[in-house]
This record gives C-alpha cells, sequence and structure tokens, in this order.
C-alpha cells in the first residue's frame, strides 16, 4: 500500500512537471508572438521616419554613392539649407504658428463650453444634439464644404467684404464648433467634466456661487492637463490641415504644410542655385525630406514642452464618472 501511494505521488509530481512546462512553453511562445507582431507594426511606422532622417542629412556625394544606403559618412545639412529657402522657412513658420494657434484656442474654448453645457445640464433635445455632433464627426468634409463655401460666398456678396481667401471664415467655424474634429474635442471635455463629482457644483450653488464661478473656479481649474490636451491636440490637426485650409484661405497667406505640399513646384522654379534641379531625383527628394522633417520639428518642440501635462490629460480622459 505505501508503495502504491509512492507511485501515485511520483506520478503526480511528474504530471506537474509536465504541465508547469507546457504552461511555460505556451507563454513563452505568446510573447515570441506578442513582440514579432509589435517588432512588424513598428517597422511599417518608423521605416518612413528612420529613411526621411536619414535621407535628409546626406550630402549630394553620400546621396550618388551606391555603397551607402542608411548612414551618410558625415551629417550635412546643406539640405536643410536649401529647404528653408525653397519653402521660406521664416514667414511660413510666423504665420502657421499664429494661425494654428488661434484655430486651437477657438476650439477650446468653444469645446470646453459645450462639453461643459452637455455633461452638467438637462435641456430640450439634448440627445439630439449630442447626436447631431457625433454625425457631424462620421459626415467626409468634401460633403458639407462645398455648401460652406457657397454660404461664405453668399455673405460676402451681402456685406461687400472679400471672405474667402481669409482667416475669417476657418475662425467663425471654429467659433461656432465646426472646426477640425471639433465633435472628438467636445467628447473629450465632456467625458472629464462628467468625473466632477455633482456635490462640488452643489455646494458651490449653496454658497452663492454663480453658473459661470463655478464654470471657472471647479471645472476649468480641475481639467487643465485636459485643456492642454485639447488644445494641442487641435493646433496640430490645424497645423497638418491643408484641404480645407487650401481652398478657403487660398495662396494668401503662406504655410508650412501648404509649402510642403507644393515642394516640388517651387523647387523647379527656383534659380538653378541648387544641386538636383537638373532632374537628379534623389538629390530633389534628399531636400523634400529636410523639408518635412523641418515642418514637424515645431510639434516635437510643444509636444516635449507640455509631455507632462499631456500624459496626464491622456489619463484622464479617458474615465467616466457619475
Amino acid at each position: 500500500m505505501l508503495k502504491l501511494k509512492k507511485l501515485f505521488t511520483k506520478i503526480a509530481e511528474l504530471y506537474h512537471k509536465i504541465y508547469n512546462r507546457r504552461n511555460r512553453y505556451k507563454k513563452l511562445i505568446g510573447q515570441i508572438v506578442i513582440y514579432v507582431l509589435l517588432i512588424t507594426i513598428s517597422y511599417v511606422f518608423l521605416f518612413p521616419l528612420f529613411s526621411m532622417v536619414s535621407l535628409a542629412f546626406m550630402s549630394p556625394d553620400d546621396i550618388i554613392n551606391p555603397e551607402i544606403d542608411w548612414l551618410p559618412q558625415s551629417i550635412y545639412f546643406g539640405n536643410f539649407a536649401a529647404s528653408i529657402k525653397v519653402l521660406n522657412a521664416g514667414k511660413a513658420l510666423f504665420n502657421s504658428i499664429w494661425f494654428s494657434g488661434l484655430l486651437a484656442i477657438a476650439q477650446t474654448v468653444v469645446s470646453a463650453l459645450t462639453g461643459y453645457a452637455f455633461a452638467r445640464y438637462q435641456f430640450r433635445f439634448k440627445k439630439l444634439l449630442f447626436a447631431l455632433i457625433l454625425v457631424s464627426f462620421i459626415v467626409p468634409v468634401p460633403v458639407i464644404l462645398i455648401p460652406r463655401i457657397m454660404m461664405i460666398a453668399s455673405v460676402q456678396d451681402v456685406i461687400g467684404t472679400p471672405l474667402i481667401g481669409t482667416v475669417y471664415p476657418q475662425i467663425v467655424m471654429a467659433m461656432f464648433g465646426q472646426g477640425v474634429n471639433s465633435a472628438i474635442l467636445i467628447l473629450i471635455f465632456y467625458n472629464f467634466f462628467k468625473m466632477i463629482p455633482t456635490v462640488l457644483f452643489e455646494a458651490a450653488k449653496i454658497d452663492g456661487a454663480s453658473a459661470l464661478d463655478q464654470f471657472w473656479h471647479i471645472t476649468i481649474k480641475m481639467s487643465l492637463s485636459t485643456i492642454v490636451v485639447v488644445l494641442l491636440f487641435s493646433f496640430v490637426w490645424n497645423w497638418n490641415e491643408t484641404y480645407v485650409t487650401g481652398l478657403l484661405l487660398r495662396n494668401n497667406t503662406i504655410l508650412l504644410p501648404t509649402q510642403l505640399g507644393i515642394f516640388d513646384s517651387i523647387f523647379t522654379t527656383r534659380p538653378p542655385e541648387i544641386p538636383g534641379q537638373g532632374g537628379e531625383a534623389r538629390l530633389s527628394e534628399a531636400y523634400k525630406m529636410a523639408a518635412t522633417l523641418l515642418t514637424m520639428v515645431p510639434l516635437f518642440i510643444i509636444y516635449f514642452a507640455a509631455q507632462k501635462q499631456f500624459v496626464e490629460g491622456i489619463e484622464k480622459t479617458g474615465i467616466t464618472g457619475e
């Protein structure tokens, strides 16, 4: 009987070893599959970035050298100097900052007020209006852009002042919640404002605080990180928006993204002072990659400066409360 018991014990121990080893193998295989997928996906996203940076810092000699593919023999900044001339970067950067910043501020203010109204108040047709906000995000921009242009043209005929070709149409659109992805910004504020306990507003109301005081002293001061997130999103989206801006603003204001979009045409019309204008495609591509990197640098600087608030705001905006 004792021998039989020991036999069963050894069988059980052997089974546990095999079972544990099998689980470890399963876990190891699962981790390998996850890492392979992550590396593959990251490669798809990072390869264009690495290629752009590598080509932007290559000298003409490195570019035409077939032995050099990724790492240049020396860091070369001539591509950036040429790109700055082609883009008219100084003026374009200044215009892009104030234009995108103005639209971002208008969108942030309107989105905060709209999100606060939906989160804290009950009114007629609330669900219908909220559904319309979602629909405004789903409907493609080209579908509603033509009616908007027709409406703006009618308004400028009535008032006798040209609007198309100025910043006013986009500012008005942003102030009425029709800016770039305004629906998403409203939803971000709505989700965060729903987190704030109702008892805070009730206590402030008992102390005699008005609705504006409650909005400023409670809501705004508790959501600074969320405001930073919305402001950054709005700034980046308006910075990269070239379709609507090109149709409404036209070429009256030089912006970096729009200049980048017509880089090839500007490059070919420049005086023959830059290598690559004679048809060397890879040399021209190096200048364009440098110009693309220059267009991205301001956004990297903004993200780096507001990194802490941005991460904190991202963590909070995905949480819903009472």
